[in-house]
């Protein structure tokens, strides 16, 4: 079932978002996985090339959970970029960060953006978490993943050894 949300956007125009299954993925996580998807990691994106094989490269990425998206800013000439289009409309991707024996990955189908307003909206956010803005980029584009799967183990596990050190 879809639930739809009105928020107030810029200049106070209501906005309807729907919340499908996608999202929903993402908002049945606890609080904790959300805060380690704002906390200052390197990530990876997984894309497939046209041969199948998976192409694996760090980015920096901001998650909108209510919307139940993902976002990497990239050049438009990168190679993720251009697996995300002969992905047809249906680009299977994956983000994941790690911490130690902390982790979390996001599933989706991905797509390119170019829109100018996307694009500054995807470079503020990442400003947010980053904590620094990426100079401008006449060639930057979004990669926006629409999450079908949120998985992960976001609280520390106990270090090895910690229950016989205890004994």
């Amino acid at each position: 079932m879809d639930v739809v949300m009105v928020t107030s956007g810029q200049m106070g125009q209501r906005l309807a978002i729907t919340l499908s299954a996608m999202s929903n993925a993402l908002l049945s996580q606890s609080d904790g996985y959300l805060e380690f998807w704002n906390e200052d990691y390197l990530c990876t994106l997984t894309t497939l090339r046209p041969d199948g094989r998976p192409h694996v490269v760090p980015v920096g990425v901001t998650i909108d959970a209510a919307a139940g998206v993902a976002r990497v800013i990239t050049r438009k000439s990168s190679r993720k970029v251009t697996n995300v289009l002969e992905g047809g409309g249906a680009a299977r991707v994956a983000v994941c960060q790690v911490d130690g024996g902390r982790w979390a990955t996001l599933e989706g189908v991905a797509e390119v953006c170019t829109d100018a307003a996307v694009v500054e909206e995807a470079v503020a956010r990442y400003g947010e978490r980053y904590g620094r803005t990426p100079a401008p980029d006449p060639e930057r584009v979004v990669i926006r993943i629409s999450i079908e799967r949120a998985m992960g183990q976001t609280h520390a596990p106990r270090p090895r050894g910690a229950a016989s050190a205890a004994a």
